[in-house]
């Protein structure tokens, strides 16, 4: 591995390269939002962009309140819409259980990208914020939108994602919205909110 410049368009005054330096290996030449940019240089150049959330939460990946978005370099922007108790029951094969909160959470999802993007590449992490507890992933028949599929660019959809807390943990939680890449620094934003109903 070669060492980076320190993007103040100074070389590295430790390292002499034995290459000529193409635009894609000065961080100040290569654009983050070309699709043409290989995995490797938006890694070392572009991985440290903050996403924005265009409603002013720009940069920012906790403290995210239900509404809120975030948006990921490469354009796909996320907002947990709400979370609320879900009661719809298929009367033939589910139930409500005692000492445990059902809830459905929405999840918009809007491609800024210019590619489709998969949406079984993201899952939702969902933690109890008053005295801990992680709620356990489930499928409701009725009403059910899971995150499968493809999104095609410039396309906005709202996606469902279920789940049962444990009533003792309360109904404020925090939902992480996890994204698979080949890229290992993306940010995973938090959004904290309750759940109503």
């Amino acid at each position: 591995m070669t060492a980076c410049s320190s993007g103040d368009g100074k070389e590295d005054s430790g390292t002499k390269p034995d290459v000529a330096t193409t635009p894609s290996q000065t961080k100040g030449k290569v654009d983050c939002g070309d699709e043409s940019l290989s995995q490797a240089d938006w890694a070392e150049h572009c991985s440290g962009e903050s996403g924005t959330g265009g409603d002013g939460t720009e940069g920012q990946t906790t403290g995210l309140k239900f509404g809120e978005s975030y948006t990921w370099p490469d354009g796909l922007k996320a907002t947990v819409v709400e979370a609320k108790v879900f009661t719809d029951y298929d009367p033939d094969f589910e139930s409500a259980e005692p000492g445990e909160t059902d809830f459905r959470v929405k999840l918009q999802l809007e491609n800024g990208s210019k590619a489709a993007v998969p949406l079984d590449d993201l899952s939702l992490i969902i933690e109890g914020t008053t005295n801990g507890g992680q709620a356990a992933s489930t499928s409701f028949e009725n009403g059910s939108e899971p995150l499968e599929g493809r999104l095609a660019a410039g396309r906005t959809v709202t996606k469902t994602d279920d789940n049962v807390l444990e009533t003792k943990y309360g109904k404020k939680i925090v939902v992480t919205v996890q994204r698979s890449s080949e890229n290992f620094d993306l940010e995973f934003p938090e959004f904290e909110g309750q759940i109503t109903g």
